[in-house]
């Protein structure tokens, strides 16, 4: 007889997994409709991203041309090899506390190194396939982290806000705000009321024109007051210059061991974040289209972006939530949209550069102020409290870590702590029932097919254990100090493990040291309804087959060790 066999089913293929989602669009066929929605969605999004950029850039402490240079080539590589249809890439407003520090003690020159090193991880993350992982990160955590930057943002912006005149600003919370209540008397009345124009037009136009550009109509606006009236406010123009209208020739940063040393903290704490703020937008995007990313090609070209970035003069590159929902709402195709934004940026340096100089750097701070309230979830947060103390307290944690101390060492904790709860929670809901089966009876339960039992009359040389839940660390003492307490009535231990899903190492040694121990003691052990997977765990810690039994129902169980009783008996 021929025997016919079937292949395996293999995982993805090395193509499959980093074909940038540009390739397969154009497979699937792309004309003149698809190239009109992506070039209006890419309109839209360049619109948004526009301001926003340079204000980053401002608040990160760098010019707001290195957030144009940011958003441009940045921007472009994010969608021209990434693995989402709609992800659009650009300065973050999540990066600005890093980005600022990173500044502060490296200076500009350690701030791009920074960038491009964090950019070679990133692309070494996505081929060593640990995108997948990024996923694990607690949801408590997240939320507390982007909570926590929006208010570091927040105070940032105070002193464009009301125009204050600072000599040096500290970047810590706890000593920035000393500071700039002492500067309060030197408040400018124009500060105020442009950044209050500024935030109202925004929050206006998004209740009642919630399609239009409030951002950049708040921006232009703001500018033109400042250019009719020669209001005595700071702009772009008397702090930075104005902008260029061309991208920079590009060119390695500087490189030595001593200051990749120096910086290597932070091109780490870039690459956490920035793989946790791309594939959460990705995320965000699947969820909106129905689509599906694919995570480690986005990291690869999340990698790439920020090399870029750096080549040309700019900061941090990543997915951003707020840009590609923006996208999406547009009717964006394809990765073509985000191509094109990029675009758009480039053509709005090479015309428009000389008007940039009027934008007042208060409305780049109302501008900030928003985004910055809109980063709180606000009904993430009610829920997480209410869930109970454990959700709360890694909520509340990172949220007052991202605050005080530091970025990296909050989600660090949050993770930490997360862990522990959910362990704690995986371990109370591992539980074990005791059981004493019935003396058999000597009829037979036809209806069913299974044993009939006396129930006047319990067996008590046999007792029955029924795991349930996840049978690891977190509950093998608990479980073990059960299953320990073998009577010397008891001539049989039956283990149901039809309800645990998942045994580890430390749960398989607590069996290991009961089969010697039931051995010893002349019980019969006999494991019923475990999975392959729980078998081969328990046979490779060295459960012998000699002390165990293995039965696929617990009545199997139960018969076995009645048979080999009767047997025992005759033999007597």
């Amino acid at each position: 007889m021929k025997r016919s066999s079937t292949p395996a089913q293999s995982g993805p293929t090395f193509l499959e997994l980093y074909t940038p989602k540009l390739v397969t669009v154009l497979r699937e066929g792309y004309g003149l409709t698809q190239l009109r929605a992506d070039t209006i969605a890419g309109l839209t999004v360049a619109i948004v991203a526009l301001p926003l950029s340079m204000a980053i850039a401002i608040a990160s402490g760098a010019s707001p041309a290195q957030g144009l240079y940011t958003a441009i080539v940045g921007g472009f590589l994010v969608s021209l090899l990434g693995g989402s249809r709609f992800q659009v890439g650009g300065p973050a407003g999540a990066f600005i506390v890093l980005v600022a520090t990173t500044m502060t003690v490296h200076g500009m020159d350690g701030l791009i190194l920074a960038t491009f090193l964090s950019g070679l991880m990133l692309a070494l993350v996505g081929f060593l396939r640990l995108g997948t992982y990024i996923k694990f990160i607690p949801f408590p955590v997240t939320v507390g982290f982007t909570a926590g930057i929006a208010v570091i943002i927040f105070a940032s912006q105070i002193k464009d806000l009301l125009g204050l005149f600072v000599t040096s600003e500290p970047g810590p919370l706890l000593e920035k705000l000393p500071v700039l209540w002492g500067a309060l008397p030197s408040v400018t009345a124009a500060a105020v009321v442009l950044s209050g124009l500024s935030i109202a037009i925004i929050v206006g136009l998004k209740a009642v024109r919630p399609h239009w550009p409030g951002m950049l109509i708040a921006v232009v606006v703001a500018a033109g007051l400042v250019a009719a009236l020669g209001l005595p406010v700071e702009t772009i123009g008397t702090k930075f210059g104005g902008i260029p209208s061309s991208l920079p020739a590009p060119r390695l940063p500087v490189l030595s061991l001593d200051k990749i040393m120096a910086v290597l903290p932070a091109a780490l704490s870039f690459t956490l974040l920035g793989a946790i703020e791309s594939l959460l937008s990705a995320v965000v995007a699947d969820g909106m289209t129905g689509r599906r990313h694919r995570s480690n090609s986005e990291l690869v070209a999340q990698g790439v972006a920020n090399v870029g970035s750096a080549l040309f003069g700019g900061f941090c590159v990543t997915g951003t939530i707020a840009r590609t929902a923006t996208n999406v709402r547009a009717g964006a195709h394809g990765p073509v949209a985000g191509m094109l934004h990029a675009l758009f940026i480039l053509l709005f340096m090479l015309v428009a550069a000389p008007l940039a100089s009027y934008i007042p750097l208060a409305a780049l701070a109302g501008v900030l102020a928003v985004v910055a309230w809109n980063m709180i979830e606000k009904p993430a947060i009610a829920v997480l409290v209410r869930a109970g103390w454990g959700d709360a307290t890694v909520l509340g944690a990172t949220f007052f870590l991202t605050i005080f101390r530091d970025l990296t060492e909050a989600i660090i904790v949050g993770f930490a702590l997360g862990s522990v709860i959910f362990i704690n929670r995986m371990s109370q809901a591992a539980a074990v029932e005791t059981e004493i089966p019935f003396v058999r009876a000597d009829t037979a339960d036809t209806a069913n097919g299974r044993t009939a039992y006396d129930d006047s009359a319990a067996d008590p040389e046999v007792v029955i254990y029924h795991i349930t839940g996840a049978f690891f660390f977190g509950a093998a003492a608990s479980i073990g100090s059960v299953l320990d307490r073998i009577s010397d009535t008891h001539k049989a231990l039956v283990l149901d493990f039809a309800q645990v899903p998942f045994l580890d190492s430390t749960g398989a040694n607590v069996i290991e040291s009961l089969s010697h121990k039931a051995h010893r003691s002349g019980v019969m052990l006999c494991i019923v309804g475990a999975s392959p997977e729980i078998r081969r765990t328990l046979l490779t810690h060295g459960v012998n087959r000699a002390a165990v039994t293995f039965s696929a129902t617990v009545d199997d169980a139960v018969e076995q060790y009645r048979a080999q009783r009767a047997g025992e008996a005759q033999t007597a």
